[in-house]
């Protein structure tokens, strides 16, 4: 149950997360480098932080180890296998264009 429970947490958490790289991929594209963007970017910026700052390891992963949720990165959270393995490679080039998209917008407001 507690692992059930951690599980369910960390997919909230990690859906959270990646609603706003959605959202500054979108608002990048649709030139909305506004309030709720710098949000969304300081939201993505910390939890990539804590990842980082975890040796690019959930902190979850340790807490679900004793649980029984074995020893490979990102074993809880509810997604499917390959795309669980997958999300740094994903996430970054995500993370990048956001990036690039709203760093345009705001030289071209700067003009």
């Amino acid at each position: 149950m507690a692992l059930g429970t951690l599980k369910a947490v960390h997919t909230l958490i990690w859906f959270s997360v990646e609603s706003c790289v959605v959202y500054l991929l979108w608002s990048g594209v649709a030139g909305r480098s506004d309030r709720r963007a710098a949000v969304a970017a300081a939201v993505v910026a910390g939890e990539s932080l804590v990842f980082l700052a975890n040796g690019a390891s959930c902190p979850l992963t340790e807490l679900a180890v004793p649980l029984g949720g074995g020893k490979a990165p990102v074993t809880n959270i509810y997604l499917p296998k390959w795309l669980a393995h997958n999300l740094p490679a994903i996430h970054v080039p995500l993370i990048v264009a956001a990036v690039l998209l709203h760093a345009r917008n705001r030289r071209g407001r700067a003009s």
